[in-house]
């Protein structure tokens, strides 16, 4: 067996500077650094990164959405807008392989550390760039945020009741884990070309476009046959039927996706009822569509008359495909989280506490990544920073102190 905790990781020798604020290129550089990537946070003095008032407060003041994604970053307080800090900033990017922001464009730029004041100081350098419509177009300069992206990206839309007021797509921040997943893919394919050519470039990522490319088929039938998809609720599909959320009988809810005909007739064993998947009206997925509304009736009587568990069980022992919907205690009490260890905890020194947080995904099965630690207090790794990388001395922090501007 390999032994992990020897082995290298895969970003080992990366040095990413985060300057982005809140989740999506935070997010980014949190990933990179799961994966071994130095990550620095680089952040203002008086306040730093808002995500650390964001969620649920600590006794420590910073917040457990701050705390889990803050994770293995040291933070650097360093003011942005005073010249001797633009130049801190500037010999960080020199001795760093990537820097994440999300700025409005131009921001920057005014600050005299955009793209190309920067490439000029390591030219080597991955920029990735989060904004809510991207670098360039008539929208750019709006203000982003995921749940705007996710209504200009086309999903909210398509989320809520038929003829009812669209509801939020699951999380409110689920765009900004996109893009930061978006923007990550980017910075990996940049650094693998800049390992080949030597050349540095940037990523432009845009919220709503991370949103956009995740609705399948939706352009594609627009552009060929003018269908615009509207809001069908939890048990309606234009493909397939049943699928869709059902309720039980004791106030739960069940996941149940018949994409096949043969799933189908699994569903119909599980229910006792396997003359429905013979059925001139719904043996296959052509006449069910026809009358769905009849097949998901049947499949909601059914889910209403036993338990959640009772009926996963029968579904489990025919292969239907189903499964809970589950709330956050539901997932702490689960196997299949527990045996894939989906929860780490992590001891935080400061709260005495252990904190638990979801693990770093995707496995590699030589190369895991690992949380060394959970987000940093406000400045806790400036002095470190500053004398070990840029070499200034005591008497020097201790005037940029004195300014303020670290």
């Amino acid at each position: 067996m390999t032994d992990h905790n020897k082995t290298e990781l895969p970003l080992a020798g990366i040095r990413v500077i985060d300057v982005a604020t809140v989740i999506a290129g935070p997010y980014c550089a949190g990933i990179l650094g799961e994966f071994g990537a130095e990550v620095l946070k680089v952040e203002h003095p008086i306040g730093g990164d808002p995500l650390r008032k964001f969620g649920t407060p600590t006794a420590r003041g910073d917040t457990l959405t701050w705390m889990s994604e803050g994770r293995n970053k040291k933070s650097v307080t360093v003011d942005l807008h005073r010249p001797e800090g633009v130049e801190i900033f500037k010999n960080l990017v020199r001795q760093s392989d990537v820097v994440c922001e999300n700025f409005r464009p131009g921001t920057l730029e005014k600050w005299g550390i955009g793209w190309e004041a920067l490439r000029e100081v390591n030219p080597g350098l991955i920029m990735l760039r989060v904004t809510g419509y991207g670098q360039t177009g008539p929208y750019k300069d709006r203000p982003g945020f995921a749940r705007v992206a996710h209504a200009v990206g086309g999903i909210a839309y398509l989320s809520g009741m038929p003829k009812g007021t669209p509801v939020t797509p699951g999380s409110t921040t689920l765009g900004d884990y996109l893009t930061g997943l978006y923007g990550c893919l980017g910075v990996l394919m940049a650094l693998r070309h800049r390992e080949m050519t030597g050349e540095g470039q940037y990523v432009d990522a845009a919220l709503y476009e991370s949103v956009f490319r995740c609705t399948d088929e939706l352009a594609p039938a627009y552009s060929m046959f003018g269908m615009v998809r509207e809001r069908h609720g939890p048990t309606h599909n234009d493909f397939a039927c049943p699928y869709g959320h059902f309720p039980t009988k004791d106030g739960k809810w069940i996941a149940i996706a018949c994409a096949t005909d043969k799933l189908f007739e699994r569903l119909a064993s599980a229910m006792g009822r396997p003359e429905l998947a013979s059925s001139s009206l719904y043996g296959d997925q052509k006449t069910r569509l026809e009358n769905r509304h009849d097949v998901n009736e049947i499949v909601r009587d059914w889910c209403g008359s036993l338990n959640r568990e009772d009926i996963l069980q029968r579904c489990f022992a025919t292969g239907a495909p189903a499964g809970p919907l589950n709330n956050i205690a539901d997932i702490f009490g689960d196997r299949q989280f527990h045996a894939r260890r989906n929860l780490t905890a992590i001891d935080e020194p400061d709260l005495g506490e252990t904190i638990i947080v979801p693990t770093t995904i995707p496995r590699l099965s030589e190369t895991p990544g690992e949380i060394r630690h959970l987000g940093p207090k406000l400045g806790e790794h400036t002095e470190e920073v500053l004398t070990g990388l840029l070499g200034m001395d005591e008497q020097q922090i201790a005037e940029l102190k004195r300014k303020r501007v670290v």
